[in-house]
């Protein structure tokens, strides 16, 4: 019943908000030949994101090779195809792609960049529809435009100069105006950036300037949490956050003007989280939608990092904890989902966990799709795709069956509790619970796990505490998932331990005495050329006949 309540509420505010959207976004129509459109841009900011002279030569050529997909256009606008995917359209109308034919400074490359926004503009700039005008794809196109101006506007006529500026101006507006009706998260956050670095990069009076200042000032307070993470619980949001707000900051330095008064400080909180979601490979955690990093991009943003200093043992807002011993790292989910928009994104990974050692990620979690479709992306969100316990197929937190609310989570884990527990032998440890199955099944999931001070050995103890006197309809079937990262080789040692080999020779044993250890076909989704096969290790339990499960990592030679 109280699920149901709350299913209803969600949807009728996302009905509200989606009216209130449609109305703004028809006089947003009605007075859009009023705006005032500036002569010209003053800066353009600088892109910190990786180029590739390769992806520049093949658009130059027709061909465009957009998340995982390729489109073929023989020297046509690639406006004018049918595209091959969402996600392939998201990468096309935000324009980062302009960052690589940036690369290319020639006047030729300057030319096709131009013909190819001339075409969106005739196509799309006065539709406001479809995929080109999302909020998100709206905001990074703005900042990409800004940002690669140069190569666009090089040698440029006046009468495009001035389509560009138009449309550039009424982005601009349209983000502003929309602003109230977005949902929460990254894609506010963006928003504002978009709309602060327009302030700064486009004649502006001081009361613009001020007021998108402290509107960013605003998303700090309300989305960076004191320990540095992000309200989405996503350990890439801190880089993706960075990678603009870099630029940000640089461009309000250079000119001169006053700074957002949290924009400073804030940056210097994600720092931190950012450097504790990093694993011993360099890449981040996969918890909460996280997906694959790139390492020029991590590293292009950590070379600004001004709070250098070792990994915190937790993020206590964030709710993740920290083991390190050694050369070995644990990260460990110890929250409960967030509120608000998040639920739309957030996975169902309570108490799932990730190991690395050295230079490799053993054990992880699934990930989230980059480029994937929407069915893929909502596997991904679900407890199996999770380093967790799984009881009766049914995730830990359930997700709404509406498309209309993105399958956004109505039923959270309400209560996840931790204590950390540090031995004089250098053993640290942490001791977790959530109740995700308390009110379905009666159970409750206790998760224990120890490293030892050379991170040599990992010790786990799984306990599904069956409340008494509840009566279950069913018998309750539990499995405890390792999910391997695909670069790791599985060898079956014996009927109750793995051998997990590294390519470059590191090994780990994984044993579960008393229970049979599987090998079993899996799925990662976070490999960033795409969706790709791996392995993972399953312990399968009924619990009319055991409640726990012990189980041992140990690094060998």
């Amino acid at each position: 019943m109280q699920s149901g309540r709350r299913f209803a509420s969600m949807y009728v505010r996302e009905a509200w908000r989606r009216a209130l959207r449609r109305v703004a976004l028809l006089r947003l129509k009605l007075f859009r030949h009023s705006i005032n459109v500036p002569e010209r841009l003053i800066v353009a900011p600088t892109d910190l994101r990786s180029i590739d002279s390769h992806v520049a030569d093949e658009i130059l050529n027709g061909r465009f090779l957009l998340a995982g997909r390729m489109l073929e256009t023989s020297g046509k606008s690639p406006f004018t195809f049918t595209l091959p995917s969402r996600p392939f359209a998201i990468r096309l109308h935000s324009f980062g792609w302009l960052r690589h034919i940036r690369a290319n400074k020639t006047e030729r490359s300057s030319a096709a960049a131009r013909a190819i926004v001339d075409s969106w503009l005739s196509i799309h700039a006065g539709r406001m529809e479809g995929i080109a005008w999302e909020i998100d794809v709206t905001a990074q196109r703005v900042i990409a435009w800004l940002s690669h101006s140069p190569v666009v506007l090089q040698n440029a006529d006046r009468g495009f100069y001035r389509r560009f500026m138009k449309s550039l101006a009424f982005q601009v507006r349209f983000l502003h105006r929309m602003a109230p009706y977005t949902l929460g998260g990254l894609e506010l956050f963006r928003l504002r950036i978009a709309l602060a670095m327009a302030s700064v990069a486009m004649p502006a009076r001081a009361s613009t300037l001020r007021k998108a200042a402290q509107a960013l000032d605003r998303e700090f307070d309300s989305q960076i949490l004191p320990d540095g993470g992000h309200i989405s619980r996503n350990p890439r949001v801190g880089l993706e956050l960075l990678l603009d707000l870099l630029p940000l900051r640089q461009t309000y330095v250079n000119l001169g003007h006053d700074l957002p008064q949290k924009l400073i400080s804030g940056i210097d909180r994600i720092y931190p989280a950012l450097r504790f979601f990093r694993h011993q490979d360099g890449d981040l955690a996969l918890f909460n939608g996280a997906t694959s990093t790139l390492a020029n991009e991590l590293i292009s943003v950590l070379r600004y990092d001004e709070t250098a200093g070792q990994p915190f043992k937790a993020l206590p807002q964030s709710r993740y904890q920290r083991l390190s011993g050694g050369k070995t790292v644990i990260i460990a989910d110890a929250g409960t989902p967030p509120s608000g928009g998040a639920l739309r994104t957030v996975h169902a990974g309570s108490l799932s966990f990730e190991m690395s050692s050295g230079r490799h990620r053993f054990i992880i979690n699934s990930g989230s799709p980059k480029f994937a479709g929407h069915r893929y992306v909502q596997m991904a969100r679900t407890t199996a795709a999770h380093s967790t316990v799984i009881l009766n197929d049914t995730s830990s937190s359930r997700f709404s069956p509406s498309p209309f609310l993105n399958h956004a989570i109505t039923e959270p884990v309400r209560t996840v509790t931790v204590e950390r527990a540090e031995t004089e032998d250098g053993r640290d440890g942490i001791k977790l619970s959530h109740d995700g199955y308390l009110r379905v099944f009666g159970v409750l999931h206790e998760r224990e796990l120890t490293l030892n001070g050379a991170g040599s050995i990992v010790t786990g103890r799984d306990r599904l505490v069956v409340r008494e006197g509840y009566e279950h309809d069913e018998p309750l079937k539990a499995v405890a998932r390792f999910h391997i990262h695909p670069s790791i080789v599985l060898q079956q040692s014996d009927g109750e331990s793995v051998l997990l080999t590294a390519p470059d020779g590191e090994s780990w044993l994984f044993s579960a005495p008393g229970n049979e250890v599987l090998i079993t076909e899996d799925i990662f989704f976070a490999d960033s050329s795409g969706i790709c096969g791996s392995d993972q290790i399953e312990i399968d339990f009924d619990l009319a006949e055991k409640t726990e499960i012990r189980w041992f990592l140990s690094r060998k030679g």
